[in-house]
């Protein structure tokens, strides 16, 4: 068959940023000069808000970062709640003597995800599938404009792993499992974040590549596949102007990456050209060898700039103060460390501007940015199967069966990373679910019955059954077995035997086994981890849209094929990279 193309791959990072930054200014070089090391440190220091022991630590310790982990919110979790605590937060900073401003950090990894209201596009798995960079460019601009609407001012995306094993709990934050397509939207995911916020490009190096699958394992490849696969990526969203780098918690051949001192130094800033500064994920520095000194130590002479401690920031700081004094780490890396983080901060224009903008806030889940987020969903789609051609489906059928766990669902169709850190499901934030989109999407005239467990069907025109995987997030989502629950198999099941035409829909992080399950059905359709914007789905069972989504993941007929990628010799999957039917 043809492999699709991605258009200008490598080429695409169009009107790029200059890779390095450019040196400090005259004034921050004489700031620089006047700080103490307890400054410097500070500013090293990134803190979850949840674990401050008081607001004004912010000042008195010269923290130069705050975050907040996937379901670290304030009580008010909508976007006006937000902007006031991190308006506040941020003129703690501004009263510091040094006067540098403080960075905001979120995991916005498919929308401003983490607050409620805010549009939830399809993640990064979906989008892969859309084969369209000016998309993804569009969806990452949206997503910083809620963002900085919320006076943050980074988020930790792309993800730009090159997902090679799908039984890892993160697959679904990569674009694909080809380091081309993942390196073309990589580029266009930079370039749509930094028209407001600083992105991120996570996991350096190898996360997608780990020994079967296991989040936070060990990518064992020589160094010639680790540049041919995972490497890529970061070369495309440096040349793009990426200013962070956040090491992976995984390792390669053994040895951490927190603590790889070629790859965060040499390759990254030697080779790559990379000018801004890398932090680490989250506590990922105490996961090194060795006790707490020695982590630190060894973390921030391999390349480690600023650490995502995220909880004892005064024990932190005190080791490294300690660590400095007894020349185990350089004043020399320390400097070098601030420099960068303070470059960063005077490029993203956070000296002149370091609160949000109150224009911005009516923008946060907008219908403007809610379209096309809808029309996102309808790209990313992919028609695996439509005998007989049933689908489209009329919108003047009589009576219209929807079954299934995931139809009426806004928490399983959005996945992990929304509102907590897991997700989970029921209607946890504001959106369409794929049930009110069908019903929504049909005549008056047509009347949509609904059953979880497909109870009701017999007697339909069709039947739209909606089944698949329910939110996880990180080593949670590791899985052995991918095959449907028996839930899932049960609904395809009796609804099947009843003989009324039917179509399934697949929520889900990554491609699953689907047994015999395919085989019982008409049509079905993978629409991954979709979002808020259920509609979307319903754009293409109706016809109002003809599928063009093409297969990101080789789809395996069996557990015993996994992994397999394109390219693999021998290759006999059941679905092909880059396979997606239309009408």
């Amino acid at each position: 068959m043809t492999i699709p193309l991605v258009l200008g791959l490598l080429a695409c990072a169009g009107n790029e940023e200059e890779a390095s930054l450019p040196p400090l200014t005259g004034d921050d070089e004489s700031r620089l000069a006047q700080m103490t090391l307890d400054e410097k440190i500070g500013q090293m220091t990134q803190v979850d808000r949840g674990y401050l022991h008081n607001e004004s630590d912010i000042r008195d310790y010269s923290l130069g970062s705050i975050l907040s982990g996937g379901g670290s919110a304030p009580s008010n979790n909508r976007a006006e709640g937000w902007v006031q605590m991190v308006d506040r937060f941020k003129s703690y900073a501004l009263e510091n003597r040094t006067g540098i401003p403080l960075i905001y950090g979120i995991d916005a990894v498919h929308g401003h995800n983490n607050v409620r209201g805010a549009v939830i596009f399809p993640h990064n798995i979906g989008l892969g599938c859309t084969r369209n960079p000016q998309l993804v460019e569009e969806v990452a601009r949206i997503t910083a404009v809620e963002v900085a609407a919320t006076g943050i001012d980074w988020t930790f995306s792309p993800c730009v792993a090159v997902p090679r094993d799908e039984r890892w709990g993160r697959t679904y934050e990569g674009f694909g499992e080809t380091p081309d397509l993942v390196s073309a939207m990589a580029a266009a995911e930079v370039r749509g974040y930094q028209t407001r916020i600083m992105a991120c490009a996570k996991h350096y190096v190898g996360d997608g590549g780990t020994a079967g699958g296991e989040d936070r394992g060990n990518t064992i490849i020589d160094e010639a596949g680790l540049r041919a696969i995972h490497l890529p990526p970061y070369r495309t969203a440096v040349g793009a102007g990426v200013r962070t780098v956040m090491a992976s918690y995984s390792s390669w051949n053994g040895q951490p990456m927190h603590a790889n001192t070629y790859l965060l130094t040499d390759v990254l800033h030697g080779e790559l050209g990379f000018g801004g500064f890398v932090v680490s994920d989250w506590a990922a520095v105490s996961r090194l060898p060795g006790d707490y000194a020695t982590q630190v130590e060894t973390a921030i002479n391999a390349g480690i700039d600023m650490v995502m401690v995220p909880d004892n920031y005064v024990q932190f700081i005190s080791t490294l103060r300690d660590l400095v004094l007894k020349d185990r780490v350089p004043m020399s890396r320390i400097d070098e460390a601030v420099r960068r983080i303070m470059r960063v901060k005077r490029q993203a224009g956070l000296y002149e501007n370091p609160h949000a903008d109150p224009a911005l806030l009516a923008q946060v889940g907008s219908v403007d940015h809610r379209a096309v987020a809808r029309d996102a969903v309808r790209q990313s789609l992919v028609l695996l199967k439509n005998d007989g051609h049933l689908l489209p489906l009329s919108k003047r059928l009589g009576r219209l069966a929807v079954a299934g766990k995931n139809a009426d669902d806004i928490g399983a169709q959005c996945g992990g990373w929304t509102i907590t850190w897991q997700g989970s499901n029921g209607p946890i934030t504001d959106g369409t679910s794929i049930r009110q989109g069908i019903q929504a999407a049909v005549s008056a005239g047509t009347r949509v019955t609904y059953s979880r467990d497909g109870s009701s069907v017999a007697g339909a025109d069709a039947a739209i059954v909606v089944v698949g995987e329910s939110p996880y997030a990180e080593s949670l989502g590791d899985r052995t077995n991918l095959a449907l629950d028996d839930e899932d198999v049960a609904v395809i099941d009796r609804v099947a035997r009843t003989g009324v035409p039917t179509v399934v829909v697949l929520i889900s992080g990554r491609p699953m086994i689907l047994g015999r399950a395919l085989d019982w059905v008409d049509a079905f359709v993978a629409a991954w981890l979709p979002g808020t914007e259920g509609r979307g789905v319903a754009d293409v069972l109706f016809g109002d849209y003809a599928p063009t989504g093409k297969l990101s993941h080789t789809w395996p007929r069996s557990m015993s094929q996994i992994p397999i990628n394109w390219g693999d010799v021998p290759y006999e999957p059941l679905f092909a990279y880059g396979y997606g039917l239309t009408y």
